[in-house]
């Protein structure tokens, strides 16, 4: 199961509003988004693993209007929040949040195949068994020819790439021994022994990296 230390600041100003918010999403998502329009397909079903407040996907689902986004999160009270982001965006290409723990072996059957998938700062944030399984699942939820984006920080060849970046890792081992930044060769072996390609890694602000993997078309 998913342990999410990542908890946002709070809900919305006024009393009875669902929206969370998280000031790593509202840092990132522009840039990320910027990315994926370059990348992404330009229509089809696009599924977002682990959605969080909803604060990523209003914005990936307005730059890609051709793509039908599906937010998903383990958590009621995220998926509250993601569906009143969505609401509030008054996007017609986001479907309501659907339950998802993406660390359980199996999911790929009843969320797939879609024809791009974002992940978003998730890895660091579960153990390494966890993150496979992620990593698995997600490849087996790819539709020929889809792309997945996989946006984090990661160590480099074992290493944390900053001051920064080496205190947080040590500080998510100090509440969780088992989670922890993960190897970026390691997260790209997983998913090329899930029989993905790898199709380029774009450097981001803050040290992060945006992985992005492609399922080869049959020919």
């Amino acid at each position: 199961m998913i342990r999410r230390l990542d908890l946002p600041d709070g809900g919305g100003a006024e009393a009875g509003d669902a929206r969370l918010s998280a000031p790593s999403a509202l840092r990132n998502r522009d840039l990320i988004a910027a990315e994926l329009v370059r990348l992404a397909p330009p229509r089809g079903r696009a599924l977002e693993i682990a959605s969080g407040t909803g604060e990523h996907v209003v914005v990936f689902a307005a730059a890609m209007p051709g793509l039908d986004w599906q937010p998903t999160d383990p958590d009621a009270a995220r998926r509250a929040s993601i569906a009143a982001w969505a609401q509030d965006a008054g996007l017609p290409n986001i479907l309501p949040p659907r339950p998802l723990d993406a660390a359980r072996p199996g999911w790929s059957d009843e969320h797939g195949p879609a024809d791009l998938i974002v992940l978003v700062n998730l890895l660091h944030l579960i153990s390494t068994p966890e993150a496979a399984t992620v990593l698995t699942e997600a490849a087996a939820a790819l539709a020929p020819a889809g792309i997945f984006a996989l946006y984090g920080p990661f160590l480099r060849d074992g290493t944390a790439t900053s001051e920064g970046d080496a205190a947080f890792d040590a500080s998510l081992r100090a509440q969780d021994p088992a989670i922890g930044y993960k190897d970026v060769i390691w997260t790209c072996a997983q998913l090329v022994a899930a029989g993905l390609s790898h199709v380029e890694t774009v450097a981001m602000p803050a040290n992060n990296l945006l992985l992005i993997f492609e399922r080869r078309a049959a020919t």
